[in-house]
């Protein structure tokens, strides 16, 4: 048994290497290694593979912030920014009819005088 798999039941303190204790069935355990330092298996670390070229320019292509903007997000900048138009257009309209223009003020005015007269 390897001290990198071996485990130490805490209820009956049998070693074993499978998820539960062959003798009592618990799933109770610490690693051996807590308490005896493991040494490094490999005499040397293993070497590094160069990651295959095209790989590497995939990611280049992905995280590089000079491309081009995505159809999506460009249809969706577009679009908020022609709501936030027509809303403007809107607001601006709903002013003006709100106020009036005085030529207007003064018909109303004159409707209301010819409705009072007969009463």
């Amino acid at each position: 048994m390897q001290l990198h798999v071996a485990r130490l039941c805490m209820d009956c303190e049998e070693v074993h290497d499978a998820q539960t204790c062959p003798v009592c069935g618990s799933e109770t355990f610490a690693f051996m290694s807590r308490w005896v330092p493991a040494p490094e298996r490999r005499q040397r670390p293993r070497p590094v593979e160069p990651a295959p070229s095209e790989t590497v320019n995939t990611y280049r292509e992905l995280l590089s912030p000079a491309r081009p903007s995505a159809g999506a997000s460009r249809w969706l900048r577009r679009g908020a920014i022609g709501a936030a138009a027509i809303a403007a257009v809107g607001w601006a309209w709903q002013r003006q009819t709100a106020a009036g223009s005085p030529s207007q003020k003064s018909a109303d005015s004159r409707e209301t005088e010819r409705v009072k007269e007969p009463v």
